[in-house]
């Protein structure tokens, strides 16, 4: 098996070069190929002198190897042993790269990263994909609703959205998001849920693109006033290119959480599964009217909530309007 070359190695290098040794009889004498002594002192000698020096030659490698394991962070062993350890424990993706981020010392690694690693070909037998919480044996294409691959223009990461949003101190701040109907018929239903009262508002959009989705968001808060309408936090799918049509109309602010990181839009996905229980996946919407969508609705906001006080999303989100119209 390969081994990297060694510190104490390279300072015999360094001194047989010196004496003007081949690098073939070098490579004999420490017992390694030819090809390895001459990617060795080709990829850590002096850009500037040309020569090669141990101490420099080591540097390089050091850096080399920390650039490295940024790129590839489950390369890092102390990582690797975390990764593990969490999926074993039951952990998601998304809690694994989210309680990372808190620890000092490791590397930021997106909940993407782990997937590919727990999919990984040579990792198959080990069958990782058992600790995950679907225990899906291969992944699923998500029909369209994957992460977009280009820069959303104007778009504003949730890191730098005001802490009275992340804190709920402030009325009027949104999360939006999509369910979709039956894979084959491409619409679905635009949700926005408040984060101070819980309360929610839904269109259906006959399909998930961005000029729909603008459509969607417009109708649904145009008829709320200034202040029930300040901003709202979106995933990175397709349908939320025209995001800054929101501010252009409506003046409200929009911000984008983390790629593969529901967990930053967790008002929005408890809401969306409450509405999954009268749609649930695979169901058409074709023949679905707003009305009815509507009805779903009325039921969800108008259920007293624990986190709450027992009170409905319905009778905060309307205290709240009653002040902000005053």
């Amino acid at each position: 098996m390969y081994q990297h070359i060694s510190g104490n190695e390279r300072e015999l290098i360094a001194i047989w070069i010196n004496q003007n040794i081949s690098t073939r009889a070098i490579a004999k004498r420490l017992h390694r190929s030819h090809a390895t002594i001459i990617r060795e002192v080709r990829r850590n000698r002096s850009l500037v002198s040309g020569y090669y020096v141990a101490i420099a030659a080591q540097s390089r490698a050091d850096d080399r190897s920390v650039r490295s394991r940024r790129r590839h962070p489950l390369k890092s062993p102390a990582v690797y042993s975390y990764v593990l350890e969490k999926l074993r424990f039951s952990w998601s993706p998304e809690q694994i790269s989210g309680r990372l981020k808190k620890q000092q010392g490791y590397p930021v690694i997106c909940p993407e990263t782990i997937y590919r690693f727990v999919y990984r070909k040579d990792n198959r037998d080990r069958k990782l994909w058992e600790y995950l919480p679907r225990k899906q044996k291969s992944r699923q294409k998500q029909n369209g609703r994957n992460v977009h691959k280009e820069r959303i223009p104007q778009r504003v990461s949730i890191h730098l959205r005001p802490e009275v949003i992340d804190l709920r101190t402030e009325f009027g701040h949104w999360e939006g998001d999509t369910v979709e109907g039956r894979k084959s018929e491409g619409d679905g239903i635009h949700t926005e849920v408040e984060r101070l009262s819980r309360l929610m508002l839904v269109r259906r959009v006959e399909a998930i693109d961005s000029p729909k989705t603008l459509s969607a968001q417009v109708e649904m808060f145009s008829r709320l006033p200034a202040g029930a309408r300040r901003s709202t936090t979106l995933d990175n799918g397709r349908e939320n290119y025209l995001h800054f049509g929101l501010t252009d109309k409506l003046g409200m602010r929009t911000f984008f959480a983390d790629p593969y990181a529901g967990y930053q839009r967790a008002t929005n996905e408890n809401s969306n599964g409450l509405l999954r229980r009268y749609l649930p996946k695979g169901t058409s919407f074709q023949d679905l009217t707003q009305a009815e969508l509507d009805d779903m609705v009325w039921e969800i906001n108008n259920r007293p909530r624990k986190c709450l006080g027992y009170n409905t999303s319905q009778e905060m989100f309307e205290a709240q309007l009653n002040v902000v119209r005053f």
